[in-house]
């Protein structure tokens, strides 16, 4: 007869926590803003205490910072798995873009702008920040690379692909902002335009 095990192990336990406080700090940079979220609110809305909280997380820079590395593991995931099944050809290119514009807008997006606006004046915070964003970079551009299926060299790869996330990082700004999608679209389309082009002459 077999024995169902029904308790948690303690590590399981200490991986639920974590999950919690970086899904509530998400949620939080979300809807309150960096400067309207705090430890306690964090902590209430992923059901834990003061003390389990600052058991994971000493400072509220490091709680940020995993929280945002958690978002980036997601994304970079989804990015990978729907990089596999892009079609060959020029679409791919298109299809590719596309995938960068759905990983770097939204939450993603959103919960970013406000760390690095925080950061400006905040050295903890802007040091703790600065390898989850180098770590971003490196993943994307092993992705950009799969992605438009390009033999070109490295650092010209690297720079179309610097080029794609600050068109997009920008155009997520204006969408806060307000700004119209059939500008965006328009932008959007107008880039896959060019690096199309690019590709061919490559």
């Amino acid at each position: 007869m077999t024995t169902t095990r029904t308790h948690r192990t303690q590590q399981e336990r200490s991986e639920q926590t974590r999950e919690a406080l970086l899904d509530a700090t998400v949620a939080c940079l979300v809807e309150l803003g960096y400067a309207r979220t705090t430890v306690q609110e964090i902590a209430a809305r992923a059901g834990v205490s003061r003390g389990a909280q600052q058991h994971h997380f000493t400072t509220k820079a490091e709680l940020m910072t995993a929280a945002l590395e958690h978002l980036f593991a997601r994304l970079i995931g989804g990015m990978t798995s729907a990089a596999e099944t892009l079609p060959p050809g020029p679409e791919r290119v298109a299809k590719g873009i596309d995938l960068l514009w759905e990983a770097y807008s939204g939450t993603l997006s959103t919960a970013a702008v406000e760390l690095w606006v925080a950061a400006r004046t905040d050295a903890e915070l802007r040091e703790t920040l600065r390898p989850v964003d180098r770590a971003l970079g490196h993943a994307t551009l092993q992705l950009y690379r799969q992605a438009t299926g390009a033999d070109l060299p490295e650092a010209e790869v690297e720079t179309l692909m610097l080029l794609s996330v600050n068109l997009v990082r920008g155009l997520a700004l204006d969408a806060m902002m307000g700004g119209g999608a059939e500008r965006r679209t328009r932008l959007l389309d107008e880039w896959k335009s060019t690096m199309l082009d690019r590709l061919r002459r490559g």
